[in-house]
């Protein structure tokens, strides 16, 4: 099976989530990049340690992202090439453009993936109604799939070559670039984090988020929080874990007063070690932690800082 990967990049940087859809494309079969822009050498010889082939398009039209010369020159290289997947990052820049690319190909679309298996036919996995519920769709191909970041991080390193596509636009864009709004740029990047300690609604008021920020420094993380704590305004958006937030898969997940709703868990099931403190014997979160204490954050907290600290 041919799968190629649409690489995303900006500002001189190339989105992480680029080499998780090559993870996905070398589990699938030979693993295609794809890269677009004025200048993309330096992504390119960063997507080739990842995958089998990297095509290069070059113009100096494409300096900046528009949809309809990205489809262009897009389609240009897939009717030349036929793949069977095109995997496109489930971002702002990949959901305005695949479906666009996939209606010129008459290719059908899944967006916002989290799984795929070929044991039986070609199925992919995504939410539905809010986050509730995992549905399979078994899907012909040639197709084009956007995927969530965080659900394919794991994956072997190639050798890939370099080529250079020979592709140009075959028509100016229909749009004018006029810059880009910045959106406001947050303190940390949980999605990157190896330790998080994450607060519910057990943390009961803004004042006591310092208690767990006090915890994360001193085990050398960071703080995010469930969607209660994120929509009370403690804190702020780019922290918030789960569905409608960010998904994360730290080596250790510290979960203090959250109860585990479906939405939450779904954001930091794959974490490698899950810990979770709630004064409810029975809330949702000890189904998936690794450990549980049962107790007030109020008072286990303290008496973990005062461990660490004589540890240290």
């Amino acid at each position: 099976m041919k799968v190629f990967a649409i690489a995303e990049h900006r500002f001189g940087e190339l989105n992480p989530l680029s080499i998780e859809l090559l993870n996905l494309a070398n589990k699938l079969g030979e693993s295609n990049a794809v890269v677009i822009g004025k200048d993309v050498s330096k992504f390119a010889e960063e997507l080739a340690k990842f995958a089998e082939k990297v095509w290069k398009i070059e113009d100096a039209s494409l300096e900046n992202y528009t949809p309809d010369l990205y489809v262009d020159v897009l389609l240009q290289l897939i009717n030349r090439e036929k793949p069977d997947v095109v995997l496109v990052g489930n971002t702002a820049q990949g959901v305005e453009f695949a479906p666009y690319l996939a209606v010129k190909l008459g290719y059908p679309i899944v967006t916002d993936v989290v799984a795929v298996n070929t044991a039986n036919g070609f199925v992919v996995s995504r939410y539905v109604m809010q986050g509730k519920i995992m549905v399979d769709l078994k899907v012909s191909t040639p197709c084009v799939l956007t995927i969530r970041q965080g659900a394919f991080k794991e994956g072997a390193q190639k050798s890939g070559k370099v080529l250079d596509a020979g592709i140009k636009p075959s028509k100016p864009s229909a749009r004018k670039f006029i810059g880009y709004v910045q959106p406001e740029v947050g303190e940390v990047d949980i999605s990157k984090a190896e330790i998080i300690v994450a607060v519910g609604r057990g943390i009961e008021d803004a004042a006591n988020i310092p208690l767990a920020e006090e915890l994360a420094q001193a085990l050398g993380g960071v703080v995010a929080g469930s969607r209660p704590v994120i929509d009370s305004g403690w804190l702020p958006k780019d922290r918030q874990v789960g569905i409608s937030g960010k998904i994360v898969k730290p080596k250790l997940y510290l979960a203090l007063g959250i109860s585990g709703a479906f939405q939450h868990v779904m954001g930091m099931k794959d974490s490698e070690l899950i810990i979770a403190v709630n004064k409810d014997p029975e809330a949702p979160i000890f189904g998936v932690a690794h450990y549980g204490i049962v107790g007030n954050i109020f008072d286990v907290v303290p008496t973990l800082l005062d461990k660490l600290k004589a540890k240290k």
